[in-house]
């Protein structure tokens, strides 16, 4: 009895001190269904996301966080939480699959996955406080024999730290596999300690090693960055090499025929989303990429709030052009359900006609012409051609706003500037505003997603305005809205 007893005592002290060292996340209460937009139940968040792709199987790897990276004295306390889908429409919850089983791990950090000759390898950072007392980011990594059952391997960190580059930022390290030699590879992202510009030390350490224990330091992959490029992404895809990688919060990318280099800035920085975080890329079926990324929360819960770590994910579907440029829009599958169409009752206000129940027109060459439609619901998907006729100066809508066009967020475009603002957020290098275009806008919760001609997209996290008005506005020119169709979205289950 006794045994009985200290046994029951041993079980309840190790669960106890799990409780302790990780959050508890549990997969069975969470949704299925689409995750475009989604949040984890139970005051939850998504962090960093490492999707990863075999087999006709898009494996959502994601950071779980649960106090915008402040557990464990604002070390982070993360771990690799999975959901995983064949169609991007259902999708299969797991369990932790990394998680932090040790007192000494603050954070299971932000890495990425490869399969090689039967096994699934996560390689990631694990953050921790050294005997100095000091943050250190060092490398660990664990195999698994399916992509959901981890073990760490020993020693654990494999890696410390490379000679030249900062300890205190050395993390997120991007692994691929050469074929060929059976090297391993991984692009770290730190700063380098005696750079000649002292603000442009960012840069991708580049290691290599075909046992796993032995690792050669290699010439960095990138340098010259004005902050530690966090996250890196890298990829081979019809001929063009892509590194993508952060600095100071967005993500950009560069291209090459070759390798490692030498990179070309391309036409644009398509998953430059200043709401769109730590923006990734795997393959799916038919040669298509899908980029899983993260909305921030917004500090207070208010428009004007900055970014605080955690939010919702969000999904892009992106496209190769012929010069290796990249676009982006949203996954047909991921699109939310409407319900049936509603035929809003649009008003010409200023410069204004009606053409015809769901087209405006739009003629304002001295000034700001107007009209509005109301009644719209909180949650809707809002779709239109917009149409302008040669030179004018900006277009665009009011979306959640009240009369007069008071509060709400404004979706702004101007021609001339090439520029698209949604709110207090901006994307640049946007062509053809001068053409015929497709909007393609969800508006869900505190959340408004903008797709721009199947091109551009552009997020905003917008809590505070609740108006059920929708504008319609030009500038210096003549503008049609066509083809307005409004529809609710399916509340979930």
């Amino acid at each position: 009895m006794k045994r009985c007893l200290l046994l029951m005592l041993i079980v309840f002290a190790a669960n106890s001190l799990m409780a302790q060292l990780g959050v508890r996340y549990d997969p069975k209460i969470q949704s299925t269904k689409n995750l475009q937009y989604w949040r984890p139940k139970g005051d939850l968040f998504v962090g960093d996301c490492m999707p990863f792709s075999r087999n006709g199987t898009y494996s959502f790897y994601w950071l779980l966080d649960s106090a915008h990276h402040a557990s464990l004295k604002g070390l982070g306390g993360h771990q690799w939480a999975l959901s995983t889908t064949t169609d991007l429409k259902t999708w299969k919850q797991h369990p932790v699959v990394l998680g932090i089983d040790e007192e000494w791990e603050k954070s299971i950090c932000t890495g990425s996955i490869v399969y090689y000759k039967n096994k699934y390898y996560a390689f990631y950072a694990t953050r921790l406080v050294n005997k100095e007392g000091q943050v250190n980011e060092q490398l660990s990594y664990a195999i698994s024999p399916d992509g959901v059952n981890f073990d760490k391997q020993k020693p654990n960190p494999f890696y410390t730290s490379a000679p030249g580059y900062s300890k205190r930022d050395f993390r997120d390290p991007k692994v691929f596999v050469d074929e060929k030699t059976g090297e391993f590879h991984l692009f770290v992202s730190s700063w380098q300690e005696n750079s000649v510009l002292r603000h442009a030390g960012g840069a991708l350490v580049h290691l290599t090693s075909k046992d796993l224990k032995n690792w050669i330091v290699l010439d960095p992959v990138l340098t010259g960055q004005s902050s530690v490029p966090e996250c890196p992404d890298y990829f081979l895809w019809n001929g063009w090499y892509y590194l993508v990688y952060g600095d100071n919060g967005d993500t950009y990318y560069v291209k090459s025929k070759s390798p490692y280099g030498p990179w070309e800035e391309p036409r644009y920085q398509t998953i430059n989303e200043s709401w769109t975080n730590v923006v990734k890329t795997a393959e799916f079926k038919d040669n298509r990429r899908i980029a899983a990324a993260w909305i921030p929360s917004r500090d207070q819960n208010k428009d004007d709030g900055g970014e605080r770590f955690g939010g919702n994910a969000i999904f892009r579907e992106i496209i190769q052009e012929a010069d290796g440029t990249l676009s982006s829009k949203f996954p047909a599958e991921m699109i939310p359900e409407t319900g049936t169409e509603i035929q809003p009752d649009l008003v010409a206000d200023l410069h204004a006609s009606i053409v015809s129940k769901n087209s405006i027109s739009i003629k304002a060459p001295n000034g700001v012409g107007a009209a509005h439609a109301a009644a719209i619901p909180l949650n809707s998907r809002i779709t239109m051609e917009i149409e302008t006729a040669g030179s004018v100066d900006e277009y665009g809508l009011y979306l959640r706003s009240r009369e007069k066009a008071e509060a709400g967020y404004r979706l702004n475009f101007s021609p001339n500037n090439q520029t698209v603002s949604l709110g207090n957020t901006m994307i640049r290098a946007v062509s053809g505003l001068n053409k015929t275009i497709k909007l393609d806008i969800i508006v869900k919760d505190d959340i408004i997603d903008v797709s721009i001609d199947n091109k551009r997209c552009i997020v905003n996290r917008t809590p505070e305005q609740r108006g059920g008005f929708l504008w319609f506005y030009a500038k210096h020119g003549e503008v049609k809205f066509k083809s307005i169709k409004v529809s609710p979205l399916k509340e979930e289950n």
